[in-house]
C-alpha cells in the first residue's frame, strides 16, 4: 500500500562553530527550581517498555522489547495488548524498539524499528484507533549485534522520519558513508530518499555515532541525539545535516576541525548512559540507564548545556521520556527488566511527572 507524502524543505539547521561547542557543559549542576516532580503512574508490570507513542484521541502506544507486544495505555493504568510482532530477536539490546505515529494523520500509520532475524528495519502498521494491520516493511538491511543496536525513530517538523541506528559491534561502519549503521537517517514516510538529503541518493543524514538511543526536535526544529560512549564520554549532540560526530575517531570532545563535537557531555559514563530524550520549555530531559538518573540541559540562560539531575529516587534504569500532548506533563519509563537492572515489584513502570 501507497501512501501520499507532503514534500516540506528540510528545517535549515545551523551548524554551531567548534568554539561555540567547546563551551558544552559537562559538570552536574544543581536541579533547577522547576524541576519536574513525580505525580503518579500510568502503568506497571511491564516488560521493557522502549517505544512511546501518544494517541491523538488520548492515551499511548507502548513498545516491550523482549516480548514484541505493542500495548494501549488508556493513562489510567490500564495496558491492553493491540499487536505482537513475531519475528524479533530480542538478544541482547536488540528487540521491539522505537515507535513513531505519523503526525497529522488519523487514522494512520504507526511506525516501528525492531530487530529482526537477519537485521534492523523499520515497518509501519496501519492504525484504525483500535487495532494495528500487519506489519509492511519500511526500511530493511539496516546491521544487527547482540549490542548497539540503535532503535529510536522520530518525525520532523518536514514530515520526514528520522532514525538512529547503532555501529551494531563494528566501529569503522560509523565512519563508512555506504553503510547504514552508526547514522541517523532521514526518509520519507514511504521509506524513499528525500531530495534534499545531504548525501544524494543515501538516507544518511548523519554519521560517525556509536549508538544513539535518543532523538527529538525543539521549538525551532533542530534535532537533538544522545548517545552512548565506550568509556570516556557519553553525548548530547546538536544535529547538522551532513555533519560527522566522530565516533570511533573521537569519544567526547575534541579539537579535529573534520568532526562536530557534543554541546554537554557526561563523564565518565557510569553518571548517565542516556536513552530516549525529549524536549519541554526549551530544555532537553534525558533519560539515563547506568545513572539511573533524569538529566534535563537547559538550551539557554545562564545554566546553558549544564546538566542538572532531576531528584527521583527509586526508580532505577530509565529508557524513555516523553512530553504529553498538552505540553505539561512527562511521561517516563523505567528499564529495570532488561537484565541490567534490579526490578522492583511494580516493574517496569511508566510515571508521570509534572
Amino acid at each position: 500500500m501507497s501512501m501520499m507524502t507532503r514534500p516540506v524543505p528540510l528545517l535549515a539547521v545551523l551548524a554551531l562553530s567548534s568554539a561555540l561547542l567547546g563551551a558544552c557543559g559537562s559538570s552536574e549542576a544543581a536541579a533547577a527550581d522547576d524541576a519536574p516532580r513525580r505525580t503518579g503512574t500510568v502503568a506497571s508490570g511491564l516488560e521493557v517498555p522502549w517505544g512511546l507513542a501518544f494517541l491523538p484521541r488520548g492515551g499511548a502506544l507502548v513498545s516491550e522489547r523482549d516480548s514484541g507486544q505493542i500495548l494501549r495505555l488508556d493513562g489510567r493504568g490500564s495496558a491492553t495488548p493491540v499487536a505482537t510482532i513475531g519475528d524479533i530477536d530480542a538478544a541482547g539490546e536488540g528487540g521491539l524498539l522505537g515507535l513513531a505515529l505519523e503526525p497529522g494523520v488519523d487514522p494512520g500509520w504507526l511506525y516501528a524499528y525492531y530487530t529482526g532475524l537477519q537485521d534492523n528495519r523499520i515497518v509501519r502498521m496501519t492504525w484504525d484507533g483500535s487495532t494495528l494491520g500487519a506489519p509492511e516493511p519500511v526500511l530493511t538491511g539496516i546491521p544487527k549485534n547482540v549490542f548497539h543496536d540503535g532503535g529510536r525513530i522520530a518525525f520532523g517538523p518536514d514530515g520526514m522520519l528520522y532514525v538512529a541506528t547503532g555501529d551494531a559491534g563494528d566501529e569503522s561502519s560509523a565512519q563508512d558513508p555506504e553503510s547504514l549503521a552508526g547514522k541517523v537517517l532521514r526518509i520519507t514516510p514511504d521509506g524513499d530518499v528525500p531530495d534534499d538529503n545531504p548525501f544524494p541518493g543515501s538516507p544518511v543524514f548523519t554519521l560517525g555515532h556509536r549508538n544513539v538511543q535518543g532523538l527529538a526536535f525543539d521549538g525551532e526544529g533542530r534535532l537533538w541525539a544522545s548517545e552512548f560512549g565506550a568509556k570516556d564520554a557519553d553525548e548530547l549532540n546538536l544535529l547538522t545535516a551532513g555533519g560527522n560526530y566522530g565516533w570511533p575517531e573521537v569519544e567526547g570532545m575534541g579539537s579535529d576541525p573534520a568532526f562536530i563535537n557534543p554541546v554537554t557531555t557526561w563523564e565518565p559514563t557510569s553518571t548517565a548512559s542516556p536513552s530516549g530524550i525529549t524536549v519541554l520549555d526549551d530544555t532537553v530531559y534525558v533519560a539515563s540507564l547506568r545513572g539511573e538518573r533524569l538529566w534535563q540541559v537547559p538550551l539557554s540562560g545562564p545554566d546553558q548545556y549544564r546538566a542538572a539531575a532531576v531528584p527521583l529516587p527509586d526508580l532505577g534504569r530509565l529508557r524513555t521520556v516523553a512530553t504529553t500532548p498538552d505540553g505539561r506533563s512527562l511521561w517516563l519509563a523505567t528499564s529495570n527488566r532488561d537484565g541490567r537492572g534490579d526490578p522492583a515489584a511494580k516493574d517496569d513502570r511508566i510515571v508521570v511527572l509534572r
